[in-house]
């Protein structure tokens, strides 16, 4: 579902996919191809809300005043508040980044992570634990991070194709 707040309405790429069982309301912003999938919710009611190109957000995720970059993605269950993710960047399922949080580009935050407030990871690096500690990332975490996004984009294809479904979330009724 899409909402309107307070005279700004999401602002979806017409190769997005959006789920139709996902809630973006307000000032939204999904780039070329990026998906959101079931149950997430995106709430650009305090604030502006941007989703770059190719990433994907994952079942359960809440994203609220958040900035996520191109090729980015957010594995279920992710809460985003306020905070900033770089480019190819995998966020792993149940992590949270709080207020002021930054994730460089190409980083890994691991399952179940706590990103502090104000926390920053430099680019090229894989924060892990609650509260996170961070450390340099490797090769095979860099594919890893290619590997997923790829594997979304691929599947936002076939729904986009399925063709019982418009890519911006609603039914498609003329079938």
């Amino acid at each position: 579902m899409q909402r309107a707040f307070e005279g700004t309405t999401p602002s979806i790429a017409d190769s997005a996919f959006v789920s139709e069982m996902a809630y973006l309301i307000g000032d939204v912003t999904l780039e070329e191809n990026a998906s959101v999938w079931p149950f997430t919710c995106l709430r650009g009611d305090y604030g502006p809300i941007s989703v770059g190109e190719g990433s994907n957000v994952q079942d359960f995720t809440m994203l609220h005043e958040a900035t996520v970059g191109s090729g980015v993605t957010i594995g279920h269950n992710v809460v985003i508040d306020r905070a900033t993710v770089g480019d190819d960047v995998l966020v792993g399922i149940s992590s949270t980044i709080l207020p002021g949080a930054t994730v460089g580009d190409d980083c890994i935050v691991a399952a179940g992570t706590l990103l502090r407030e104000e926390q920053e990871v430099p680019s090229g690096h894989m924060a892990y634990g609650a509260p996170a500690e961070v450390r340099p990332l490797s090769e095979k975490h860099r594919e890893q991070i290619r590997w997923y996004c790829e594997e979304y984009l691929a599947l936002s294809e076939r729904y986009r194709n399925d063709g019982s479904i418009r890519g911006d979330g609603y039914e498609d009724d003329t079938q």
